[in-house]
């Protein structure tokens, strides 16, 4: 059985691979990797706040930045994706993170913090989201199972319950699985890590899932735990388990390959990387400067792992206050670079920012106003 540490290891060299890759098919030097502008002569009090799959992140991006900003001095707090934006649009601070973009009455309130401006959102962590269970005899020997789309959904609405289903049985046939219930995890409280979960399932299986997506779990199948290490504590202590949770969190647990096409994809960094290359721009986001994905969740690119978080820090692009505007300006270019993304992928196994990704993310932060 693999460590964690082993896990985000291996996520990383596979991340940064996946960029030599990306970067030798384009034209031009990936637009993530170049010096961070004005980087030496940052120092102030700087805070953000907001969502909690981003703190392992911005820990290893504010020791990072803080190597040539040693006068910086940057807070946050990670409140939730809802909670932060609700402070970013008081003023109280420079940057939110969320784990959803802003919708159209967010960016309509932001005007009064952005200098008569509306906020824009970008993404700056990507995060594959396993499906992570607990069964002996396959878990504890490193195995994966394989699900298809409408196996997950049934799965996750009761619609499967016993681990040798037939289902189960026909798409692992090298798999002795036994005659247990399964017993569904979710998350208690609302939650981002959630709504990705149930965008992929929506969009993948739409037969199979009646619901409307929300951050709330929908139905009062299996049981439910608060936040991920609340998941993930539950499923460790029961046998026939299984729920999901951020990529990062899963340690030695078994997690499912995912069927892409006609082959199963199991998670990794790079896997999810390709899924996000493989997406779109929501043309649809009201605002400038906006750069928010529309996953695509039935990608066929062989390799690719199309449950992902994406994760978007929230900035204004013109600050009241000029060192404010430097600082908002420096972070952003640092933790979207080359550098910032390895950072993230060394210490948390999260997927790094495609180039084609990237390349919009750039042009959004080179718009923000420094005078």
């Amino acid at each position: 059985m693999r460590s964690n540490l082993a896990r985000r290891v291996l996520a990383a060299l596979c991340g940064m691979a996946f960029i030599a890759t990306t970067t030798a098919c384009g034209d031009n030097t990936d637009p993530a990797n170049r010096p961070v502008a004005n980087a030496s002569s940052i120092s102030g009090s700087f805070a953000g706040a907001g969502a909690s799959s981003q703190q392992t992140a911005v820990e290893a991006w504010v020791a990072g930045y803080q190597k040539t900003n040693p006068d910086a001095r940057i807070s946050y707090n990670p409140s939730g994706s809802g909670a932060g934006v609700a402070t970013f649009l008081t003023g109280a601070t420079v940057w939110a993170a969320s784990d959803k973009p802003l919708d159209a009455k967010q960016v309509k309130e932001s005007t009064s913090v952005c200098a008569g401006e509306s906020a824009f959102d970008v993404p700056v962590y990507i995060s594959p989201l396993a499906i992570v269970f607990n069964l002996q005899g396959v878990s504890d020997a490193g195995k994966h199972i394989n699900m298809d789309a409408a196996t997950i959904a049934k799965v996750f609405d009761g619609r499967i319950t016993r681990w040798n289903d037939a289902a189960l049985t026909a798409q692992n046939p090298g798999l002795s699985l036994p005659d247990l219930p399964i017993t569904v995890v979710h998350r208690s409280d609302k939650s981002g890590t959630t709504l990705n979960f149930l965008e992929y399932i929506k969009a993948a299986a739409p037969a199979d899932w009646p619901y409307e997506l929300s951050e709330n779990w929908p139905n009062d199948v299996g049981q439910g735990a608060k936040g991920t290490s609340g998941v993930i504590s539950t499923i460790d202590q029961a046998n026939g388990t299984i729920g999901y949770a951020d990529f990062s969190q899963a340690g030695g647990m078994g997690t499912v390959a995912v069927q892409v096409g006609d082959t199963p994809t199991v998670i990794s960094a790079e896997a999810a990387s390709k899924a996000v290359a493989d997406s779109t721009l929501d043309k649809s986001a009201p605002g400038k400067h906006r750069v928010v994905l529309d996953i695509n969740h039935t990608t066929r690119v062989t390799g690719a792992y199309p449950i992902v978080l994406v994760s978007y820090d929230i900035a204004c692009p013109a600050y009241r206050n000029e060192n404010t505007a430097r600082f908002a300006k420096s972070w952003l270019d640092y933790i979207t670079s080359e550098e910032g993304q390895r950072q993230a992928m060394n210490a948390t196994g999260s997927a790094p920012l495609p180039a084609n990704i990237a390349k919009y993310v750039r042009e959004s932060i080179d718009a923000m106003e420094v005078k």
